[in-house]
């Protein structure tokens, strides 16, 4: 496959972009070689600048669950369009878009916007410590929650990628009030909670960890964050970037049963644009400026194009709910690889792990052979697969995906498996 055209475009970026990218999740640190340039998304596939056609599990990282260029977004987003960009100034678009979301997942009662995932989980940590008193945050090792200086302690995406888990740049200071414990670690909780519980404002993490690859939580977990979030007046927060929308319509916490205090979310509701929000109780968002004193703005929030996208997105997922088409074809990816490889998945996010035993944590996580994952990410991307250039990260299947794009993929990582 020929990529003479990415080459030359990497090489132009590296100009004018540290890194040539504007992400270090794009670079192909964790897999090796040059990125590939993206030329455009046509439903399942991505097309490159060379003119290669590639079936895609990424779908940008998540938000693509209805595949590229769906009509009913382009529609949506072109209309926004033409009665103008941004305003600065309320639109009703932002209302419609909140009105759904709290309709979809109940445990969110009102909801502010915002530009990024990054910038919704920051905002939701300032507004549980505002809200508690408290300065205390608990994440999980090699959960992500973008790169907010408190949260960037044993980050997983492409920090785990990179082999950075912390970053210059973050003062001792800002990660001082972080209690880091691990994934699945219902002992650990409670230990920290013996120890700090009236300190603790919150807990936050991904409720099906994408950012270290796919990890499931067990139950005994998620009862112990709930139980003793409760009892000790911390609040939990469930960011679901990723798992928003995704693994079911109210998202993971409809999956778990759980109602968490505050949700954070992005990608899906932003349609392919960049987007985030978050959300929760009534009487915790009330403390939000201009309702209450803690301070959280921005110019581009509720922008008019991305409200448009998201709300095409999330009325199609409403009206032509496809998760048992997910789930089914999910479950025949997980079939066909699982024969040969250690395949964890929920819904339509996977991880195919090089890994000789389950992996439950970022301890486990970090055992896998990050090495060959990257041979075989190059084996597939010849045979014309598009995967997340990273061990550590979860790989997407889309509503438009088919069977047979199925059989094709089991087949050609078969193949590519037997080469290394």
């Amino acid at each position: 496959m020929n990529h003479s055209k990415s080459i030359q475009a990497f090489a132009k970026a590296c100009q004018f972009i540290p890194g040539g990218v504007n992400s270090p999740a794009r670079a192909f640190g964790g897999v090796g070689g040059q990125p590939i340039f993206i030329a455009r998304g046509e439903g399942a596939y991505l097309v490159d600048v060379d003119g290669n056609r590639h079936l895609d599990y990424c779908g940008s990282w998540g938000p693509l669950i209805l595949g590229h260029s769906h009509p009913r977004v382009v529609e949506a987003v072109n209309r926004a369009m033409a009665n103008g960009a941004s305003f600065g100034a309320p639109t009703e678009l932002e209302t419609q878009v909140a009105e759904l979301i709290t309709k979809l997942m109940p445990s969110i009662e009102m909801v502010r916007m915002v530009s990024s995932g990054t910038e919704a989980a920051m905002s939701a940590i300032r507004l549980a410590r505002g809200y508690t008193g408290r300065d205390v945050i608990i994440k999980f090792a090699g959960c992500y929650h973008g790169h907010v200086d408190s949260l960037l302690v044993s980050a997983g995406s492409s920090a785990t990628t990179l082999g950075v888990p912390t970053s210059p740049g973050v003062p001792k200071g800002c990660t001082q009030d972080t209690l880091v414990l691990r994934y699945n670690d219902v002992a650990g909780l409670q230990e920290a909670f013996k120890a700090k519980g009236d300190t603790i404002a919150a807990v936050i993490l991904e409720p099906v960890v994408g950012n270290m690859g796919l990890v499931v939580p067990t139950k005994e977990f998620l009862a112990e964050l709930r139980r003793l979030t409760q009892h000790h007046g911390a609040l939990l927060i469930y960011d679901e970037v990723m798992t928003g929308f995704r693994l079911a319509l109210g998202g993971a916490q409809q999956l778990q049963n759980v109602k968490p205090d505050l949700t954070v979310l992005g990608k899906i509701v932003g349609g392919g644009l960049p987007v985030g929000a978050y959300g929760g109780r009534a009487d915790i968002m009330k403390k939000i400026m201009p309702a209450g004193p803690v301070f959280q703005a921005g110019t581009l929030s509720g922008n008019p194009l991305a409200m448009a996208a998201g709300l095409a997105t999330l009325e199609e997922l409403r009206d032509r709910p496809p998760y048992a088409h997910l789930e089914k074809l999910g479950a025949m990816l997980e079939a066909g690889l699982g024969v040969h490889q250690r395949v964890q998945r929920v819904g339509s996010m996977w991880t195919l792990f090089f890994n000789a035993e389950p992996v439950v944590d970022y301890d486990s996580a970090k055992k896998s052979d990050a090495a060959k994952f990257g041979r075989f990410f190059w084996a597939m991307m010849e045979r014309g697969f598009y995967l997340p250039c990273s061990q550590f990260e979860a790989a997407f299947v889309m509503a438009v995906h088919t069977e047979e794009h199925i059989r094709q993929t089991i087949a050609a990582a078969r193949e590519a498996l037997a080469m290394l």
